[in-house]
């Protein structure tokens, strides 16, 4: 298994490589009508105060907006203060293209960018990172076109002030896009699902699942009218048992078929994991785990992303990628995703749940375990040598 385990990593840098070789070869280019542009919160009076100041809850703040042809190719933000006094679920970060008064991004800024939950920790991958120190640097190099204006906002609907926000948009201007570019869009989910029988009843321990070929309950990860293709997603799974929850497959609908286009075979087979969860994170540019739960088997929070980068999912006229939550949908989880795509246009993005169903379900600990013990023992008829298989 170890020498396995370095074929493996040999593999990804092997596979690491050779993309960033094409990049390297890609940077000999030299362009044409193109120059590189910059919105910031610097100091304009040249004095070092280079952040926005006390953002209020409920207020709202554009930090980049500007008119014309061009390619946002990295962000950058951080903020004050820190992710444990302010949550960074409740920050939500939308983005307008081409004059459009709908966002085609719109998400909260944590879980936008790889941080789960109101937690912080560190994440590395090709498009989007959370940087020293502790996950408190937001990073995204996603490529963002905009050919009549481009807008992003924030707005605070933590409850505190937001008492400095830093960032950058760095972006290219040019005269025309290139020709078939996209529209990049971002939208974000969360759900406390439950068992559709009301009986967790994964690997068949209480009898027979019901089959479920039509994904008929499904978590949805995404649900996209138009023409485009998927190009990833972070997904955030609060576990409440013990037990394995991802034997749940990956559905994806493509163009209104009524059966699955592409049908997955579990959880962790998606996200090019195997047999279940690691509990160490690890990174690649493409998929990784970016958080482990620390407790009893499946117990508590998991962090699993993966980008279609190499293998974007295409479709022409519509996309719904759905994932069973256990078995044909048998398990309490509280699920979290954002999920990331192009269109040949911008287009609305349905809502994302409010502050109120975004909030995280509590961690259950050691005291939460006792007491379902003694509930089991007072079943049991309290008989004092009661071990509890």
């Amino acid at each position: 298994m170890e020498s396995l385990k370095y074929i493996i990593i040999a593999l990804l840098l092997a596979c690491s490589s050779r993309l960033y070789a094409q990049e390297m070869m890609d940077l000999t280019q030299v362009k044409h009508d193109v120059k590189s542009k910059q919105v910031s919160s610097y100091d304009q009076s040249g004095d070092n105060h280079d952040n926005l100041q006390n953002i209020k809850p409920g207020e709202k703040r554009t930090i980049f907006n500007v008119q014309g042809t061009g390619i946002i190719n990295h962000i950058w933000i951080t903020m004050a203060p820190e992710p444990r006094f302010l949550s960074r679920n409740d920050i939500i970060i939308r983005m307008y293209w081409d004059g459009n008064d709908y966002p085609s991004v719109e998400s909260p800024i944590g879980p936008f960018f790889g941080q789960g939950w109101q937690e912080s920790y560190l994440f590395t991958s090709a498009p989007l990172l959370a940087t020293p120190m502790n996950g408190n640097g937001l990073v995204s190099y996603f490529a963002m076109p905009f050919a009549k204006g481009a807008r992003i906002e924030i707005e605070n609907q933590s409850g505190q002030n937001i008492n400095a926000f830093y960032f950058y948009v760095d972006y290219m201007e040019m005269k025309k896009l290139p020709a078939n570019t996209g529209r990049f869009h971002a939208w974000y989910n969360k759900q406390l699902t439950g068992p559709v029988d009301s009986v967790e009843d994964e690997h068949w321990m209480f009898g027979p699942n019901k089959p479920n070929k039509l994904g008929k309950d499904n978590y949805v990860i995404a649900d996209i009218k138009g023409k485009g293709h998927f190009v990833g997603v972070n997904y955030y799974v609060h576990s409440p048992t013990p037990y394995w929850y991802g034997e749940g497959d990956d559905m994806i609908f493509i163009d209104d078929d009524e059966k699955p286009a592409l049908n997955g075979t579990g959880t962790e087979d998606y996200f090019n994991t195997s047999w279940g969860a690691p509990k160490t994170p690890y990174s690649t540019p493409y998929f990784g785990y970016a958080k482990v739960n620390n407790d009893i088997g499946f117990l508590g929070k998991t962090h699993i992303y993966r980008f279609n980068i190499a293998d974007p999912i295409y479709f022409d006229q519509s996309l719904k990628f759905t994932i069973e939550h256990g078995s044909s949908n048998v398990m309490t989880l509280d699920l979290a995703s954002v999920a990331y795509w192009y269109q040949d246009k911008a287009e609305r993005i349905p809502p994302i749940p409010d502050a109120a169903a975004r909030k995280p379900m509590p961690m259950i600990g050691p005291v939460d375990i006792h007491r379902w013990r003694n509930e089991w023992r007072k079943s049991k008829g309290n008989d004092p040598k009661l071990w509890g298989n």
